[in-house]
């Protein structure tokens, strides 16, 4: 994991003065709509052990809690966003808007905050990361009737793409912080 990071951060460091004053990249949240199509993939894994289906209801946000609770609360949400979700179906669509603004909330802790990540959080960074995106590829369905024109058309996302943008962005930000130690 960590000569991951250490490739990562190199590659973010020339990259980055390569394109000094360049724009940051587009807000990454998506719009509303998008997550409202989504459902969980194992639903015993979207229940909590208390029988609560939304395990991201009750906790506030890491704005609103003491400073001293927000390292903890910032592990407990990283351990609910390791929930899958099954965004081909249409249930659970609470939840996984839940996730989504959970999913921001993190990365925008993560860019206001020093020293968010200690060495027992990198365990929960890495499962949630992994959780979400080492996943199994939805099957190409190539229609010859189709009007998609592979060099003039965009091709369609993922429709889990909204949280995984999200997800990306998050991992993005954990290997550039200046927390993690490469070695």
């Amino acid at each position: 994991t960590m000569k991951l990071i250490q490739s990562v951060k190199r590659r973010m460091g020339n990259e980055s003065d390569r394109t000094k004053g360049a724009r940051p990249a587009a807000d990454p949240a998506p719009k509303a709509g998008a997550a409202a199509k989504a459902g969980p993939a194992d639903a015993s894994r979207a229940r909590r052990a208390g029988g609560d289906d939304n395990p991201f209801g009750g906790m506030p946000t890491l704005r609103e809690a003491p400073v001293t609770e927000r390292p903890q609360l910032f592990q407990k949400k990283l351990q609910s966003c390791s929930i899958v979700y099954d965004f081909n179906a249409t249930t659970h669509v609470k939840e996984k808007e839940s996730k989504r603004q959970t999913l921001l909330e993190i990365v925008e802790y993560v860019n206001n905050t020093r020293n968010c990540f200690n060495e027992g959080m990198m365990q929960d960074v890495v499962a949630m990361v992994s959780a979400n995106i080492f996943r199994t590829l939805p099957p190409v369905h190539k229609n010859p009737n189709a009007l998609f024109d592979n060099e003039e058309d965009e091709p369609p996302l993922e429709i889990a793409w909204p949280h995984l943008q999200i997800v990306y962005e998050f991992f993005l930000r954990f290997v550039v912080s200046n927390d993690v130690d490469p070695k």
